[in-house]
């Protein structure tokens, strides 16, 4: 029988569906509080072992208490998993931080202190420099060399 390349993708998506409301109805542990987000889930492809990343907003020492606090109930979510997925072998779950939320926040804080700091150099130029214009720099800094000429193209013939 030919190895299915979906399924693990299936069951990883229903793992993270299933840690997803089990983690906003059914945690008791004190320790898991704030906004935890399941952002995805690896499965190996024997559905044996499954890495759940999730995101948690908050202080750094809630964030480690927040693991800490789902690493301990990893073992009853284990067997939550199993029952509802109807698996033959619940996956061993894991929790890792997943830090792709906090670094997307902070490219968006980035990017609009450089909005906020073109609009005062507008303000301050009273002219909105033109659509696609380069910014000119001093002479040989990022100086790019010409392209050399190829033989086929100084006569136009190919």
């Amino acid at each position: 029988m030919p190895f299915d390349n979906r399924r693990p993708d299936r069951v990883a998506e229903a793992i993270r569906e299933e840690v997803a409301s089990f983690l906003t109805d059914g945690v008791k542990d004190p320790r898991v509080r704030g906004l935890v987000t399941v952002t995805g889930v690896d499965v190996t492809r024997d559905l044996r072992h499954a890495k759940v990343f999730v995101s948690i907003l908050g202080e750094d020492a809630e964030r480690t208490a927040t693991l800490a606090g789902l690493a301990a109930v990893a073992s009853h979510l284990r067997g939550h998993v199993g029952r509802a997925l109807r698996l033959r072998a619940a996956p061993e779950i894991t929790f890792k931080a997943d830090p792709s939320v906090a670094r997307a926040a902070r490219i968006e804080t980035l990017l609009e202190q450089v909005r906020a700091d073109r609009e005062t150099r507008v303000a301050e130029i009273g002219e909105e420099p033109a659509e696609g214009a380069v910014k000119s720099t001093p002479a040989g800094d990022g100086d790019v060399p010409p392209e050399p000429e190829r033989a086929g193209d100084a006569d136009g013939a190919r």
